[in-house]
């Protein structure tokens, strides 16, 4: 999930760079993705797709999942993929502080120490005085917290079907964007392959966030934290073959 993920990541962070803006981005990824579902999975699961046992709480997911996008998407425009990532990484640490709260779940001390050393390697990327511009840094945590709170969502709503979230995840997107649509639009001049990238977006956001959708439904918050990290090594790899951007020695 956290491969195709970044993978998803890398193609926005293209498309933006050719002048796509970040709303129509998010916008074909999200009509792609209920598109896919529409064919593929409502035709067998019919009514029980919509069936969840907290209609709210799907649809704070939803909002969540749509800052996320967003956000990250922006901050790609201003920092190399695998700085990003590594900024978005003080979300499993805000995780690891409000799941007692919020999930009712006490963070094992082994997986306390994987998130803060983790967090203690996310400072030495975003060290002050570094590389990165300060607007970025800035983005960078503010999309963190969202995304903090958009894992803590994703388990809330976990004894629901994964296919049902992830429905309703893209469905309300969908829907939101589409509103703003005539507000964004802009006329495209992009090649075959940038076409196929932007298509793209709605296959590997579904898969994707369907595959973490899974992993909440069988394990808890607090454990998966610390897997978080590993798209470091799917953000940098990426960032090396793509965009020919490798994080600096620190």
């Amino acid at each position: 999930g956290l491969w195709i993920l970044s993978s998803l990541d890398a193609s926005g962070k293209l498309l933006v760079m050719a002048g796509v803006p970040v709303l129509m981005v998010s916008w074909f990824r999200y009509v792609g993705h209920v598109v896919l579902m529409a064919i593929f999975v409502l035709p067998r699961r019919g009514r029980s797709l919509f069936r969840t046992q907290s209609l709210p709480r799907q649809l704070q997911r939803g909002v969540l999942m749509i800052a996320t996008t967003l956000l990250f998407f922006h901050v790609l425009s201003l920092v190399p993929l695998a700085e990003g990532t590594a900024m978005n990484f003080m979300a499993p640490l805000l995780v690891m502080v409000l799941a007692p709260w919020l999930l009712g779940e006490r963070p094992r001390w082994h997986r306390l120490a994987g998130v803060l050393l983790g967090f203690v390697g996310m400072l030495i990327v975003v060290r002050p005085g570094g590389q990165l511009s300060t607007e970025g840094a800035i983005w960078g945590a503010i999309t963190a917290a969202t995304f903090a709170l958009f894992q803590i969502s994703t388990r809330r709503v976990a004894g629901d079907d994964p296919l049902t979230s992830n429905f309703y995840g893209g469905l309300l997107g969908a829907v939101v964007l589409t509103a703003l649509l005539p507000f964004f639009w802009k006329t495209l001049n992009l090649s075959r392959w940038q076409w196929a990238l932007l298509l793209s977006t709605g296959l590997t956001g579904f898969a994707g966030h369907w595959l973490q959708i899974t992993a909440y439904s069988k394990t808890s918050a607090t454990l998966l934290a610390p897997f978080n990290y590993l798209q470091i090594v799917s953000a940098t790899t990426l960032g090396w073959l793509v965009f020919g951007q490798l994080p600096g020695a620190t």
